[in-house]
């Protein structure tokens, strides 16, 4: 038998553990006495009167805290590479993101998927090392390194202490400047893609998305079509078509570094010119986005899918640029409406029918203009009733919003926001949305202000503009046989019955 020492706290007194019969001793006095003697302790005393918390009113909100932070800096290197620069200066570490404009709105109807292949390739093998002994490398300096393709920007992560940060960026120099494209990794990528590609037609959620996206902005445009790639695609593409959409895109002065952490200017262009300065500059010209049409009546697509337990219901229209000036309006009117676990759609479906594990409602911003939508996963026994709650809750955002459920929308916004800049990471997360959505480098500084600003009014005006549940496209993927007749008697309009092959085509056949 076996004792440890552990220090107790309170009062200095030192404890011992038995591991084997979990007895606590207190010098030499058993844990068991020490309990009854307390007890005994306890009768002797008088009874103190204990008041009961008030439950019928909800407690009081405190002040939003400031969110004040250091000064955004910025040069540009010889190259042209923009630099975003923001210390912080209490750890040392510090993250640098590339942001190179190489998302998948620069895919083309007969090369779907190129962004986001040429993306992933770019550490599969770089400057005649493999993927493998790049991931080491990494490894051996404590740097974390990912790669993260988007719609309108590809993102390369880095990073590392601030002591082994030069190390780490040679490493991510010949990931960024110097791919190998290998024919061998770039088969198994294709691969795993088609198998994924398989996957969805089990999947009601990638089902729901897949027609969402389509069905509102239209499958030619950029924000309406595959950024992973369809079959055809992907089997066509080869290592030379992913070496020119990387030359043609991956430039300098298309791309902005975004430094956080503990460095200071001179030591960030000292670093980045050393790891960048040989990259080449090149033409590259932005895709122009159209605005999609607006949602005019009410349609109804279910998708078929036998025997699902759940029914994906989703409703949606177009919504707005990220740099619309009613953006924090917005923000405060859907965090009521569904983008909150005490929202209104939350509330109902799940804490008051229980027809869902949960349920909310999105702006779904973008430079160019963006969706809104809501949904939830029901139970397939609920989904009519769930669709009736759905236009409950949307056509009850049209009336006046009352002051005390505003002033909470607008609380847990502005006491959630500091969160987001925790870490190097999360503040290179934010700038890299300030970069890509065109925003004004002191938007940090007066978000919470602006939040807090949004009154009741600002609230009704924008609901009664973006939310219009008499013209919105509601999806439905689930069991037909079990979910039609629900449907039919919500009577919400024209009902079109689609397959699983009508969204996502054919499937494809995975070679042996």
């Amino acid at each position: 038998m076996s004792i440890r020492d552990v220090p107790i706290a309170g009062g200095g007194v030192t404890g011992t553990r038995c591991r084997e019969s979990a007895v606590w001793t207190f010098g030499g006095v058993t844990r068991a006495v020490v309990a009854a003697l307390a007890l005994s302790a306890v009768g002797t005393l008088p009874v103190m009167a204990q008041a009961k918390p008030d439950r019928s009113k909800r407690p009081a909100i405190s002040e939003a805290p400031d969110v004040k932070l250091p000064p955004l800096q910025q040069f540009t290197l010889a190259n042209g590479m923009k630099v975003l620069l923001m210390e912080k200066r209490d750890i040392p570490l510090v993250q640098v993101t590339i942001v190179v404009n190489a998302g998948s709105v620069l895919d083309e109807h007969s090369n779907l998927g190129i962004s986001s292949l040429t993306a992933a390739m770019l550490d599969e093998g770089a400057a005649g090392k493999s993927a493998l002994d790049i991931a080491d490398a990494f490894e051996a300096i404590g740097a974390r390194f990912s790669i993260s393709p988007g719609t309108h920007a590809v993102s390369l992560s880095l990073r590392a202490t601030s002591q082994r940060m030069p190390e780490a960026l040679k490493i991510a120099s010949d990931v960024v400047l110097r791919p190998d494209f290998p024919e061998q990794e770039l088969d198994r990528l294709r691969k795993e893609r088609l198998t994924g590609l398989v996957r969805r037609y089990d999947d009601p959620n990638s089902i729901a998305s897949e027609l969402f996206d389509a069905t509102l902005y239209g499958s030619l445009h950029p924000y309406g079509r595959s950024a992973s790639g369809t079959d055809m695609t992907l089997r066509s593409l080869r290592a030379t078509d992913l070496r020119q959409f990387y030359t043609a895109h991956y430039r300098p002065n298309n791309s902005t570094a975004i430094v956080v952490g503990d460095i200071d200017p001179a030591a960030a262009r000292a670093l980045l010119e050393g790891a960048f300065g040989q990259w080449q500059r090149g033409a590259a010209a932005a895709p122009a986005v159209a605005v999609p049409a607006q949602v005019k009546g009410r349609v109804i697509y279910v998708v078929d899918k036998p025997g699902a337990a759940q029914s994906v219901v989703r409703f949606g229209r177009i919504g707005v640029a990220r740099t619309t000036k009613d953006y924090f309006a917005l923000e405060v009117m859907n965090t009521i409406l569904g983008g909150s676990f005490t929202s209104r759609l939350n509330q109902n479906l799940r804490e008051k029918k229980g027809y869902s594990y949960g349920a909310g409602s999105a702006f779904d911003y973008y430079p160019s203009t963006g969706s809104w939508s809501a949904d939830a996963s029901v139970q397939t026994q609920s989904t009519g009733p769930a669709l009736a709650e759905f236009m409950n809750e949307l056509r009850g955002m049209l009336a006046p919003i009352p002051v005390d459920e505003v002033e909470r929308a607008r609380s847990n916004l502005a006491m959630s926001y500091p969160a987001a800049f925790q870490s190097v990471s999360g503040i290179a997360s934010q700038l890299s949305d300030m970069l890509q959505n065109n925003l004004a480098p002191d938007f940090f500084n007066r978000y919470v202000d602006n939040v807090l600003a949004v009154t009741p009014a600002d609230v009704m005006r924008v609901a009664r503009e973006y939310i219009d549940p008499e013209n919105v496209t509601i999806f439905v993927v689930g069991d037909r046989k079990v979910i039609e007749q629900q449907i039919r008697e919500q009577n919400l309009g024209e009902i079109r019955f689609m397959a699983v092959t009508d969204v996502l085509g054919p499937m494809p056949v995975l070679d042996k």
